[in-house]
């Protein structure tokens, strides 16, 4: 796998980070260093392991499925994609959760709500055969970097680009989907 497909598969992945730190960074009066920290690492973190965890599970299913693995993989992508982009219009707000989002159970939960698509991605990963340790990593930093600079921009200028952000993420990993579809039935 290329890196600029590799960084479009992070990007997408943490568009949902990015989001909700942007709603964080609101509601966060002052905004701290150690809220930066905790978000961002947590939000990182969360969104490197769970693409090893779904791409443990696809090791043990993939001999099963190899023959239009590039099915399961457009399938996984295109509605976790969907999935984003439908979430980006509904009215649920995570991110007004609790009164510091940053501490306790709300950090876990909102770590594991906005790195649940990258499971399917590690599946999916998985099934194309592709090594996850970089892939993991860069998910990581990415999302990690964008959580922080989320909440700050957050704290600068609102809640806006909030769905805009979701609905970009969604899009591009339908588009990934479909390239890797593409790859697999055209051109091989």
């Amino acid at each position: 796998m290329d890196l600029l497909t590799l960084f479009g598969i992070a990007l997408a992945l943490a568009m949902d980070a990015f989001a909700v730190a942007l709603g964080a960074g609101l509601i966060l009066q002052p905004l701290t260093r150690r809220h930066l920290f905790r978000l961002g690492f947590h939000f990182g973190l969360f969104q490197a392991l769970m693409p090893v965890i779904g791409w443990l599970a696809g090791l043990t299913v993939q001999h099963w499925i190899a023959a239009y693995d590039h099915w399961v993989a457009f399938a996984l992508l295109a509605f976790v994609g969907a999935r984003m982009v439908r979430e980006a219009f509904s009215d649920d707000a995570p991110e007004k959760a609790g009164s510091d989002p940053t501490r306790g159970l709300t950090l876990i939960v909102l770590s594991v709500a906005t790195s649940i698509d990258a499971l399917a991605v590690g599946l999916s990963l998985a099934l194309v055969g592709v090594s996850i340790w970089l892939p993991a990593t860069i998910i990581g930093l990415v999302a990690g970097v964008l959580t922080v600079i989320g909440m700050l921009l957050g704290r600068r200028i609102g809640a806006a680009w909030g769905r805009r952000v979701e609905v970009a993420g969604g899009l591009v990993l339908i588009g990934i989907g479909l390239r890797i579809l593409l790859e697999h039935t055209l051109f091989s």
